[in-house]
């Protein structure tokens, strides 16, 4: 078999993370790369699971960034930023209908920028059998970094990826065991965590929804629009966005802004709770994990 040169990109999460080792075990060891991109804005259970990783590889996880504070690869000749929150004062932005604009400035353009520099056959990305659209948008729209998805290749779930890492010995990220989806961007929240994620912050961690419903008052009105992270996806919305042609009308405030009382907050929409991944009851990894109905597998690959 021709040797290949990997990129597995490393972002904090468990599908990320059985990527790494899934390529590891297709291609060699030597073959492989890893890559995590710091925004300085991740929970610090996210560096111990980073240890963790690397000893389950045997080889360290590359660490880039564009945080000014991380000494980012020089040879990128890139602009930095001091934090996150400059992103945003700067944008006056927070979510988008093409995405966050951190998610943008401190990932997006970094791995264009860093995949420049760099020599590789293949780029890695850990979209599982839940994420195809996401995984046909990114071979659209980035072909040159030819990607591949090694977790479509087995019908892969979030909680598949659990059972292999707990299998492995190495403990599943804090925001797991907390009932979230995802381990990104806990210091201040997620962005683009929805209205459910958002309510479950707001009963659970009031302090960071405080600010970033303050964070959002602040930019609505250095913008003179509506700057939300949430947006009502109801058809009863979209359908008087549709009459109206007035897209801000679906735009869900945290907490409802002074100058914009037409507008809803997330107490006045129902959101989709996050599903605890683990169950913290002494006996992770035992109950919480079913079998996946094997023709529904089968079903599902034939879409490769």
């Amino acid at each position: 078999m021709e040797e290949k040169q990997i990129i597995g990109w490393w972002s904090g999460g468990i599908t990320s993370a059985v990527t790494c080792k899934i390529i590891i075990d297709i291609y060699g060891l030597k073959n492989c790369r890893f890559v995590f991109i710091d925004t300085n804005n991740e929970d610090e259970d996210t560096y111990r699971f980073k240890n963790d990783c690397e000893k389950w590889y045997g080889k360290e996880i590359e660490t880039i960034s564009r945080i000014t504070a991380l000494s980012p690869d020089k040879r990128m000749d890139q602009k930095t930023w001091e934090s996150i929150e400059e992103i945003w004062l700067k944008n006056k932005s927070l979510n988008t209908a093409n995405g966050a604009i951190c998610s943008s400035e401190l990932k997006r353009d970094l791995r264009k920028k860093w995949q420049k520099i760099n020599t590789y056959d293949h780029q890695a990305f850990g979209f599982d059998i839940d994420e195809v659209k996401r995984a046909k948008s990114m071979s659209l729209n980035y072909p040159e970094a030819f990607p591949i998805y090694p977790l479509l290749m087995y019908a892969y779930r979030k909680k598949d990826c659990i059972k292999i890492i707990q299998q492995a010995g190495i403990e599943v990220p804090k925001m797991y065991k907390l009932g979230f989806l995802n381990n990104n961007c806990f210091k201040t929240g997620c962005v683009q965590g929805g209205i459910g994620y958002w309510q479950k912050m707001k009963r659970e961690y009031p302090e960071k929804y405080e600010k970033m419903a303050a964070w959002e008052h602040k930019l609505t009105d250095l913008k003179g629009n509506p700057v939300t992270i949430c947006k009502d996806q109801s058809n009863n919305a979209k359908d008087i966005v549709n009459e109206t042609g007035d897209k801000t009308l679906q735009r869900v405030f945290l907490k409802a802004h002074p100058s914009y009382p037409h507008l809803k907050d997330i107490t006045e929409v129902k959101g989709r709770e996050p599903e605890p991944m683990v169950e913290c009851n002494g006996l992770c990894g035992i109950n919480d994990l079913s079998q996946k109905p094997k023709e529904k597998e089968a079903d599902q690959l034939k879409m490769f």
